[in-house]
């Protein structure tokens, strides 16, 4: 078998001219740096190769973490035949001859590992025809995603296959990459150290990027010649962050941005903000997501909080970016600096779980209207007294229907402007208990 797993034997001359991360990719599990869960000496997948067992699997992780990579270094090591097909590129035809081609090979003694690039645009149909050769053994299927498999794949294949999580490069690995780059150029990377931390965070946890990056400096550099971060940044004209508005980019970071104001911690909800702003998310989906946040955190403990988020909308709907931007963060730090409550929300909920679970009840008689002769004659309004007529403006006369007998929904906390509410609701429960004795 030879040595080079990932293309033809070429001219060197040629094979220099490859791009540095094709270059530099490891010919060995061993090699594979920042995922050391899944490669490392405990790794998950050091462990199926060393017992002989390798089972169909989901790589699930962020682009340039080694997806492709490991997929080929576990068909060498583990001496299977190994076929790579897109689901981007692939319809039915492809499969139909990729799992032919299989099946004459496992004829012949050997088995195949089929990695399947972005299987999540797979229809499900696609996804459903893996199931009986992934079952017989035809092929060992290896799936990789950048998205959530729990929402993009079968249950039925999900339940066949071990998915295993890629994670981002922390600085460490990617340290250990522009190191291996710097051995291969045999030339020292051209920046001060402060340049260097930046093109890490430039790459953003994907390790092809850091070595791509680093390429576009050696090219850029002249001789002799050192960046600073300014000098990066112009050489590189900034990588954009890695953020996709529709898929999980999205939802991790409004949670992120959600439970910092939920926590009371306006520093992280203003970074999450600024991070979503900066990544190109519309302005006017977080204005709404703040009022949601006004309403389901906040609610009457500062009835302010909603005032406050509309208006943050409303400004920056009038004043457009980046202007308006500014009162969107003064909505944010307004929400995560109020006190907290959820009672509303809470009471809400269990109002209309009561609601779907007492069915049609009607409300008790002295509440209803009599426009007629025949409901005066069945008691409607009967017994019904005006509370502006009563003393303190109460009767405390009982609402809800007579099967249901009362209950009690919203349980305000002792905190903001819920401390006033809490004591209007102790002291009408009070009269109550007075006027109303049962």
């Amino acid at each position: 078998m030879s040595g080079d797993l990932f293309a033809p034997q070429i001219p060197a001359e040629v094979a220099n001219r490859r791009p540095l991360a094709d270059r530099l990719r490891p010919t060995t599990i061993a090699q594979v740096t920042g995922q050391p869960h899944l490669t490392g000496e405990e790794g998950v997948l050091r462990r199926m190769i060393e017992s002989g067992s390798l089972g169909s699997m989901i790589f699930w992780g962020p682009p340039g973490t080694g997806k492709t990579t490991v997929a080929r270094l576990l068909s060498g090591e583990a001496g299977l035949a190994f076929e790579q097909i897109s689901a981007i590129f692939s319809g039915v035809a492809d499969l139909k001859k990729v799992f032919e081609a299989a099946r004459t090979r496992r004829m012949n003694g050997r088995q195949t590992l089929l990695f399947v690039d972005e299987i999540h645009r797979f229809n499900r149909a696609q996804q459903d025809s893996f199931l009986p050769v992934m079952e017989d053994g035809t092929i060992i299927l290896v799936g990789a995603t950048t998205e959530n498999p729990s929402f993009e794949l079968n249950a039925a294949l999900l339940s066949r296959a071990r998915v295993l999580t890629f994670k981002p490069h922390d600085e460490e690995s990617l340290m250990e990459l522009l190191k291996r780059a710097e051995e291969a150029e045999a030339k020292p990377l051209p920046l001060d150290e402060d340049a260097r931390l930046s093109l890490l965070r430039m790459a953003d946890g994907d390790g092809r990027a850091v070595l791509t990056l680093a390429e576009e400096v050696w090219r850029a550099a002249r001789e002799g010649e050192v960046f600073n971060t300014e000098g990066l940044t112009r050489i590189v004209q900034r990588r954009a962050p890695v953020y996709d508005k529709g898929q999980d980019g999205h939802y991790n970071l409004i949670s992120a941005l959600h439970k910092s104001v939920r926590g009371s911690d306006p520093d992280a909800a203003l970074y999450y903000l600024a991070r979503m702003l900066d990544a190109g998310e519309d302005p006017l989906y977080l204005g709404r997501r703040l009022v949601r946040m006004a309403v389901e955190d906040i609610g009457l403990a500062d009835p302010q909080a909603l005032v406050i988020c509309n208006a943050a909308k409303d400004a920056y709907d009038y004043l457009g970016s980046p202007e308006g931007e500014l009162a969107l963060a003064q909505a944010c730090v307004y929400l995560a600096t109020a006190p907290k409550s959820n009672a509303v929300y809470t009471a809400y909920k269990s109002a209309m779980r009561a609601a779907k679970e007492n069915g049609s009840l009607l409300p008790p008689k002295h509440i209803l209207n009599a426009p007629t002769k025949l409901m005066k004659g069945e008691g409607y309004g009967d017994g019904y007294r005006y509370d502006h007529d009563e003393p303190d403006a109460f009767s405390g006369q009982d609402y809800f229907p007579e099967k249901m007998g009362r209950t009690t929904f919203y349980d305000p906390p002792d905190r903001g402007f819920e401390r006033d509410i809490r004591k209007r609701l102790d002291w009408w429960s009070k009269l109550r208990r007075e006027r109303n004795p049962r």
